[in-house]
């Protein structure tokens, strides 16, 4: 019986660690039908056949932290992950999401998404279809629209609640009556297919009118309850936004999370684990701290790109956890940012919250202009905003809020913040204890794109710092995240298994240091993208989606369900 698809001659990385080999493999109805090597090469006949002599054959890559609940209405190519040689992305963490969702709380849960993650309003009151509003119809419709990749959903907490206790989701602690309710939906969900859930508990994660995101208001009953619905499953994975330090577990944060997995049984992947030039042994000491929940399969999550953020201070995501910054937050107009900006006295509440806030060490030395819209300003670009305030004459801080006026708030500011030293990154990636993630996928859209990272990893630390094996590289990509989201159908080149398959060149494979603007969002939207390098075939379900970086048409992806992955 001829094959669907051969792909010949290539050098498998089969995702389970284990050293590369040559072979062949063959793809019928979707599932890896067959790999030969050596004297077992396949010389059957196949639809179409893959020449992939001096290219690597991996499994697609599988990303565990995206934001794409609302682009996948208008983007069914998921981009820009699906250009970088993912085929699966899991959705719907940090607690936020957009289901379920009575249409009079639209306006909730889309602001939500607009303060916590970055995605402009005009952009989702364009984009957003809203042909759903329970959890389940959520995700059918996901799958009616269909999708260039496979999809993953976490149930993000916040909308649970809101569903259940309206406005009062965040204000207080659920009733016990209020989180039986809530727990049923969550288990409807769950039954329906979800992968888990997700919550929230940072001080930053401010959503409608400037309230608390609502997960960020159960309490220790709600989230016991919640979490025996994974245990009488035996399934599903919580995700939380935890730490509001960065590389470090509070006591209390570290008794939430025992909480989470004593009473689910499940993994727990919190956000995050992040190299400070302030803290170098942050987080190692962190993970020699919670060496008992590891045993527990609890798992920090890692970034592999340097954490470089493009803001403005029309949308200051950056300093959401300032006290200070509470009045630009929530329905502040552009106005109403300008009289806080220019006001003297909120400059220097400013001043005295950065003085407590050691990541903000230099902020001033390390920030620079990366473009300006008035003609004026243009000089200013690529210049920091100590060079400007020595120009100006004035204070460092000033100079930040006056330039930024100047251009009505349009002035785009660059800031490597985290993940900077490649060395100890390596070590930290590398290390077993921890998960790679925080993408970011889908979110803070203007201000960074960190969706390219498996071909960063690939180009940069693989091919050339040889800071980690190919083989243990693709592993931890690809059959890693699926085993921890239980996805049990992909992230391994086997027989039977999915047929999601990347094609690489590892001696071009490569992300760009640098994202470009586009503006292909809903309405002329701007957004952050990278551009994959090196990337030659984007195989989902079997079936081609990209050759050469270019669509070849289909949508072959599909929605992934607790237990029919």
């Amino acid at each position: 019986m001829a094959y669907d698809l051969l792909i010949k001659n290539g050098t498998l990385v089969d995702g389970s660690g284990q050293p590369a080999f040559r072979a062949d493999l063959a793809v019928r109805v979707g599932r890896i039908a067959e790999i030969g090597k050596g004297s077992d090469r396949i010389t059957a006949g196949a639809t179409r056949v893959i020449d992939a002599d001096g290219l690597i054959v991996a499994p697609g890559f599988i990303d565990p932290h995206t934001h794409y609940d609302a682009q996948i209405c208008w983007d069914p190519l998921v981009t820009c992950s699906s250009w970088h040689g993912v085929t699966s992305v899991i959705m719907g963490n940090c607690g936020v999401g957009l289901a379920p969702c009575r249409p009079e709380e639209r306006d909730i849960a889309t602001s939500n998404l607009v303060h916590v993650e970055a995605i402009p309003y005009e952009v989702l009151s364009q984009g957003l279809p809203w042909d759903w509003e329970s959890f389940p119809q959520y995700m059918a419709a996901a799958a009616q629209r269909g999708v260039g990749i496979n999809v993953g959903f976490l149930a993000a907490l916040s909308p649970f609640r809101q569903f259940v206790m309206g406005n009062d989701a965040m204000e207080r602690e659920a009733t016990e009556d209020e989180t039986g309710k809530i727990s049923a939906l969550l288990g409807e969900a769950l039954d329906a297919g979800a992968l888990g859930f997700s919550l929230t508990v940072l001080p930053q994660h401010i959503g409608y009118k400037a309230k608390p995101l609502a997960c960020r208001l159960a309490s220790q009953a709600e989230l016991r309850t919640y979490s025996r619905l994974l245990a009488e499953r035996g399934r599903g994975t919580i995700e939380i936004a935890l730490t509001k330090q960065p590389s470090t577990v509070s006591a209390k944060e570290y008794a939430l999370l025992e909480l989470l997995a004593a009473e689910s049984g499940r993994p727990v992947t919190w956000l995050n684990l992040r190299d400070r030039d302030d803290a170098p042994t942050a987080w190692t000491d962190t993970l020699d701290q919670v060496a008992p929940l590891l045993a527990r399969n609890c798992r920090p999550q890692v970034a592999v790109r340097p954490l470089t953020v493009e803001f403005n201070l029309r949308n200051p995501f950056l300093f959401a956890s300032l006290r200070s910054m509470k009045p630009v937050f929530g329905d502040a107009s552009l106005e109403d940012q300008r009289r806080t900006y220019a006001d003297a006295e909120f400059r220097r509440a400013f001043a005295t919250d950065l003085e407590h806030r050691p990541l903000f060490r230099d902020i001033w030395k390390n920030t620079q202009v990366k473009e300006a819209t008035q003609p004026a300003l243009k000089a200013l670009e690529w210049k920091t905003i100590a060079q400007i305030a020595q120009e100006r004459g004035v204070a460092p801080l000033d100079a930040f809020f006056d330039v930024s006026l100047e251009d009505g708030l349009r002035l785009d500011y660059m800031l490597p913040r985290l993940d900077i030293n490649e060395e100890r990154v390596a070590r930290k990636f590398s290390d077993p204890r921890t998960l790679i993630g925080i993408s970011d996928g889908g979110a803070h859209v203007d201000m960074l794109c960190n969706a390219g990272y498996p071909t960063y990893l690939l180009g940069t630390f693989v091919r050339d710092k040889q800071a980690i094996t190919l083989e243990h590289a693709v592993k931890r990509i690809t059959s890693e995240p699926a085993q921890y989201f239980g996805l049990s159908q992909r992230g391994l080149l086997r027989p039977g298994m999915a047929a999601d398959i990347t094609i690489f060149d590892l001696n071009t494979v490569r992300c760009p240091e640098r994202p470009e603007v586009r503006h292909d969002l809903p309405g002329g939207g701007r957004r952050l993208v990278t551009q994959s390098e090196g990337i030659i075939y984007t195989i989902v379900n079997g079936h081609v989606l990209y050759e050469e970086g270019e669509h070849v048409g289909g949508l072959p992806g599909q929605v992934l369900r607790a237990g029919e992955n």
